[in-house]
């Protein structure tokens, strides 16, 4: 069986300083990365190392600037429950008085993936508001100590 997690916020940023977040690989990695690649259009790829140990890789599907964009998710690496592009992240984006309501949606996650991508989620959406919202979040205490500070983006 598969389910679909889903986060909705007030981001105090309007929302094309929000969806940059997601297509500038520099901007991306702010808030999520160590390193990040990616090619912002139909068909083209994204690749993030989270932590300096986990890396996802996918596909962007669809870009609606400022308004949406979805890409699929997985991991690389043998025995993940989510292998490469497996699942489908879809991000909503609407005005919302000096803001920004963001809605993420992360479909087709198998049971035994809820728990890891729930407290990723938890834990990076927190980190996007206050990137966008021009509050550097810092070092993410989920990299790893080698990767923590450093990393590149293409």
């Amino acid at each position: 069986m598969t389910e679909t997690l889903v986060y909705r916020v007030t981001i105090p940023a309007p929302p094309e300083r929000v969806f940059a977040r997601f297509t500038d690989a520099r901007l991306m990695r702010e808030w999520i990365g160590v390193a990040v690649e990616l090619d912002a259009r139909p068909g083209g790829a994204l690749r993030i190392d989270v932590n300096g140990r986990d890396v996802v890789r996918g596909e962007f599907l669809a870009l609606e600037p400022p308004e949406r964009l979805s890409f699929t998710w997985g991991w690389e690496g043998a025995g993940r429950p989510v292998g490469p592009g497996a699942s489908i992240v879809e991000v909503r984006l609407a005005p919302s008085g000096a803001g920004t309501q963001l809605e993420l949606r992360h479909a087709l996650l198998p049971d035994a993936a809820l728990d890891v991508h729930r407290a990723g989620w938890e834990h990076y959406v927190p980190r996007l508001v206050a990137a966008a919202a021009g509050t550097p979040p810092g070092a993410d205490p989920m990299a790893t100590p080698a990767t923590a500070h450093g990393g590149t983006d293409a």
